[in-house]
């Protein structure tokens, strides 16, 4: 429904109860998805989310989720529309199926099933969802840290017709579950998501029937409308210029060499252009995307500094252009490796509000630690005689911004309102003990205000078959401070077993024996403006609260504490003049 037309067509209050319908039904979509889940990555962690489009595949509501899912499903129908010969091959009860990553940008593990909406014999729309599947088949369980082409990371599926006209393709969804290493988790997550599908279309059919069919594309058209002006009005207000960020990935998991995340932001008359021109050329190992994901991960960041508060809907990014490179990390081809595509995404993201520093200080932040720091561990597990797979995106410290603090122990950007699983759940799912869970001190980066803490958690194995694996980034480019505030604490991972301590941020299935011991450091946030400018009392404040020590104090803050945490006046006052 094209918003070309500058003149509204519908009565408002219609219009904003139509807006909130929609997005309604795309929560109750994401609700349906994960309560019906078979595995606790989705149930528990809910990484997921789901949405409704219109004909056209623009959004009209989006669940809460992973905002990295969210801002590509569009995209993934598009690409399956055109792969099946247009709209017209749409029929109704049809169900698609796919995740080939230089389609929908992802990797393997995360499933895209959607389905067209008719009423009364007219297309009008369609519903969309994404969950990732505990395996999909690669060479080790999950996805592997150190694949270099796609053909190890899984089975790969192009848009297939997994319903065709409301009947389920059996043998299709059987032979799909059977390539997973977990066969009941797998057909019960694709339950899920075709239940998801089928809950949205049913929605979006009361709507019309409540409102009739024209005056829900006159409602359309009016919030399309509205977030194109508004988004114009925003952008219109920043300094027209061409400003420049760059950070560095560790490496890629194969190749111990940083790689490069460059872009440049042009402003001019209200349009935004953000080029990754300069970035790395596409990696040996599996920190690429299709550019799908770019899209994503790009307008995520665009939509955090121009309009954080507003739902996401057809009408943004209506005067966002993105550019990337032709065989770069951030659109990957065949036969490239994928499977931690999200890594220089966050990176990306946080890069963008960098750029942007000078243009609108009031509304960007410093880095956050950028990146889902997995754990996860495979096995058996002794206790139940069956093999388990446990995937956790850890949490860490946010940036510190003009207004306040960063959070602490948040989960990052790219992953929205994934949830930690509790540790009670774990330990009865699972062969392996949280020895601890705390906050990390000292890793906020120093500023007027503080970055936020990353955490500190501790795995131990109970029995002798279980593989570690890890994926830790931005330690070469750590969440940086703006405005004189300092950089957050890089991660670290310590694993103690017979052999002694070990340092280490990636691994693919290091062997973890009855015992050992994994320690996990996520990093802290960048801080926002001098450290020397924070006042006294709230430097003792984050003392008393065991978020930073009196050594940091001292030599971060030019504060000196007593023990007790007096602060020593005198003594403040001449360290802080040096």
């Amino acid at each position: 429904m094209a918003t070309n037309e500058m003149k509204f067509r519908g009565n408002p209050i219609t219009t904003e109860i139509m807006r909130n319908a929609f997005i309604s039904a795309a929560k109750e979509m994401n609700e349906c998805l994960y309560r019906s889940s078979y595995s606790p990555i989705i149930y528990e962690s809910k990484d997921c989310a789901a949405g409704l489009f219109d004909e056209n595949a623009d959004a009209l509501g989006l669940s809460v989720g992973v905002p990295m899912f969210l801002g590509n499903l569009e995209v993934t129908i598009k690409a399956t529309t055109e792969c099946i010969g247009g709209i017209e091959n749409y029929n109704e009860g049809d169900v698609y199926i796919i995740n080939d990553s230089y389609m929908t940008g992802a990797h393997l593990n995360d499933m895209t099933l959607l389905s067209p909406i008719f009423y009364q014999g007219r297309l009008c729309g369609f519903t969309a969802n994404r969950a990732h599947w505990l395996d999909i088949g690669s060479k080790d369980p999950g996805y592997p840290l150190d694949s270099t082409d796609i053909f190890q990371e899984g089975i790969r599926i192009p848009p297939m017709k997994i319903m065709d006209r409301g009947v389920l393709n059996e043998s299709l969804a059987d032979m799909i579950c059977r390539n997973t290493r977990f066969y009941r988790s797998a057909r019960g997550d694709l339950n899920a998501q075709i239940a998801a599908c089928k809950t949205g279309e049913k929605r979006f059919a009361e709507i019309i029937e409540r409102f009739g069919y024209d005056t829900v594309r006159d409602s359309v058209h009016d919030i399309f409308l509205q977030s194109e002006i508004m988004e114009k009005e925003v952008v219109s207000k920043f300094a027209d210029g061409v400003y420049h960020a760059s950070g560095y990935l560790d490496n890629d998991g194969t190749v111990m060499e940083p790689i490069l995340v460059n872009l440049t932001v042009t402003i001019k008359d209200g349009d935004m252009t953000i080029d990754l021109e300069g970035s790395s050329p596409s990696a040996k190992g599996s920190t690429n995307c299709g550019f799908a994901q770019t899209i994503s991960a790009t307008r995520m960041a665009y939509k955090m500094i121009v309009s954080p508060d507003a739902p996401v809907n057809g009408g943004c990014f209506k005067h966002l252009e993105i550019r990337a490179p032709k065989k770069s990390i951030f659109t990957a081809e065949e036969p490239t490796a994928c499977a931690w595509y999200f890594s220089s995404l966050g990176l990306l993201i946080d890069l963008v509000p960098k750029a942007l520093e000078e243009v609108c200080p009031e509304r960007v932040s410093a880095a956050h630690y950028g990146d889902s720091m997995v754990v996860y561990l495979s096995g058996m597990d002794q206790r139940r005689g069956q093999n388990y797979l446990y995937v956790e995106a850890t949490v860490g410290g946010w940036g510190a911004y003009e207004a306040a603090d960063g959070a602490d122990a948040l989960i990052n950007v790219s992953n929205g309102a994934y949830k930690n699983i509790p540790v009670e759940v774990f330990e009865n799912n699972y062969p392996v003990r949280i020895n601890r869970f705390q906050l990390r001190q000292d890793s906020g980066g120093a500023g007027r205000n503080r970055g936020g803490l990353g955490v500190i958690k501790e795995y131990e194995a109970l029995y002798d078959d279980t593989s570690l694996y890890l994926w830790f980034e931005r330690s070469v480019t750590p969440a940086w401070g703006i405005k004189g505030g300092h950089a957050g604490a890089k991660p670290k991972v310590e694993v103690r077993d017979s052999s002694g301590l070990h340092e280490m941020l990636k691994v693919n299935a290091y062997p973890m024996h009855c015992g050992t011991v994994a320690t996990a450091y996520t990093g802290g946030g960048g801080g926002y403006g001098d450290p020397l400018s924070r006042e006294p009392e709230r430097v003792r404040e984050d003392y008393l609260q065991g978020y930073i020590s009196r050594q940091h104090a001292e030599a971060e803050y030019g504060v000196v504490l007593s023990e007790d945490g007096a602060i020593d006046q005198a003594a403040t006052a001449r360290l802080r003049g040096k």
